[in-house]
């Protein structure tokens, strides 16, 4: 059993047992019929991955890690908001008439702001920081700008990213308002766990710790049954993270470069009901 199986299996089991309903609450979400999305839920839940052990991927089920990764790209990367630049339909459900998501999620990292350093995106702000004050506290992204939220399709869930160096190695704080554990949880762990890895690699550190901090970690009403059976599933060993040799600029990794090794795992769930 991987880690991320391990700490996966433990929450949805303490959500599901000792968690707040939202049944007959006033909840937005809802389900594609029009009835209200309520969740069992809990506050403030924290997750830690120690990268240099193993790289955190759930194993009961499948996790389409490559398009994982483009989705990660298209928004530390390309920092886009249009669905065009994504090659997976994740998004879709946000997205105008144009493909635009608004100013949303990659617009944001990619918005320049004046330093006394000179001019930077945050992206560009993260590498200059990590290569030339490594051990500065301010190592920061945030994507939650309030005066924007009005023109987002989407309000950021995965808003901020606080990194820190110990030593040699690079660590990374993942805050996040709100997950659904079933859709998002394991997409959402190694994508950033990735990201680490990439940062690492283009800065000159080796992978430390992984923190996933969760506001709100939920399981939908009409995922109560499958989160049940998924949970009592057989696990696999986590697989190996494997990143072409030779890359060290940030804005020259690909999907295609980033893969995973003896990923075993089980049946792909088909079908899950999204909630929007």
């Amino acid at each position: 059993m991987s880690k991320a199986d391990e700490i996966f299996i433990s929450n949805c089991k303490k959500i599901l047992t000792q968690g707040f309903s939202t049944e007959n609450e006033h909840v937005r979400p809802r389900w594609p019929d029009g009835a209200f999305a309520y969740t069992m839920k809990r506050f403030c839940v924290v997750n830690r991955y120690d990268l240099a052990e193993e790289f955190p991927m759930l194993t009961q089920r499948f996790i389409n890690f490559p398009a994982a990764i483009d989705e990660l790209l298209w928004i530390w990367q390309k920092k886009s908001n249009n669905v065009h630049d994504l090659g997976s339909r994740i998004w879709d459900s946000w997205a105008d008439e144009t493909g635009s998501i608004g100013k949303a999620y990659g617009y944001q990292l990619g918005v320049k702001h004046r330093y006394k350093e000179g001019l930077f995106d945050q992206v560009d702000r993260v590498i200059h920081d990590l290569k030339n004050h490594p051990f500065s506290r301010r190592i920061i992204t945030n994507i939650y700008v309030h005066s924007d939220l009005h023109e987002m399709n989407l309000y950021p869930c995965a808003y901020s990213v606080t990194f820190n160096v110990t030593g040699d190695r690079l660590n990374a704080i993942l805050n996040q308002r709100s997950q659904d554990m079933l859709v998002a949880n394991g997409w959402n762990v190694c994508q950033y766990a990735a990201l680490v890895h990439l940062m690492a690699t283009s800065t000159g550190f080796k992978p430390g710790e992984f923190v996933h901090v969760i506001a709100d970690a939920h399981i939908y009403d009409r995922h109560i049954p499958i989160v049940e059976e998924l949970i009592e599933r057989p696990c696999f060993p986590a697989p190996k993270l494997v990143i072409d040799e030779g890359i060290r600029d940030f804005y020259s990794f690909s999907p295609e470069n980033i893969r995973l090794e003896q990923y075993e795992h089980g049946a792909k769930i088909k079908g899950i009901p999204v909630a929007v």
